[in-house]
């Protein structure tokens, strides 16, 4: 519990921790941690994006098979498109501004460190059973960029400037490309 507490005030220290002495490859099966955690990013990935249609469409109680296939496959699009441009331009633009290597070890260490570092998506859930305005996905969104940065520093032990850089341009190339895909879906 003093872990989950400390990863939510952000110490290094935690992070640290977690992603070398809890997570190594010698203590977990850590394809089988990669695995699950993708699943999870994922799937609440995709439930903001429900979460953030639902609210600028304002869906009807009685939905046809046709509208519900349309949705999922918008999802399917932005959650997949949106986070293979993200991962992407998050190691490109880590490799270029912190000047890392692109080992396939470095590669599973950054996948583990955002998605971990990501957790902050899991209050998305608490959506299902109150009724929150849209805002609020927003500011888990900042929780995450933040929680990002910092496990990011800790994985790199780079400069925090250059660090955020790097988070931030991942995120907002994630966040066009979501909503470049919602400026489409809504001219059909």
């Amino acid at each position: 519990m003093i872990l989950l507490i400390d990863l939510i005030l952000h110490k290094p220290q935690a992070y640290r921790h977690l992603l070398y002495n809890v997570l190594n490859s010698e203590t977990v099966n850590l394809k089988g941690i990669l695995w699950k955690s993708t699943v999870g990013f994922l799937l609440l990935d995709a439930y903001r994006s429900l979460l953030l249609s639902r609210s600028n469409e304002g869906q009807s109680s009685s939905m046809s098979f046709s509208l519900l296939a349309w949705i999922f496959q918008k999802m399917l699009k932005d959650v997949v498109l949106g986070n293979v441009m993200f991962l992407g331009v998050f190691l490109h633009a880590s490799r270029i501004l912190l000047n890392t290597s692109a080992g396939a070890s470095s590669f599973k260490d950054f996948l583990l460190a955002v998605l971990i570092s990501s957790y902050f998506k899991i209050f998305l859930v608490a959506m299902m059973v109150w009724n929150f305005p849209s805002s609020v996905i927003y500011i888990i969104d900042l929780f995450v960029l933040s929680s990002n940065t910092v496990a990011l520093k800790v994985i790199t032990e780079s400069a925090m400037n250059r660090i955020l850089g790097v988070c931030l341009v991942a995120h907002a190339v994630k966040f066009f490309v979501v909503q470049g895909l919602e400026l489409r879906y809504l001219r059909y």
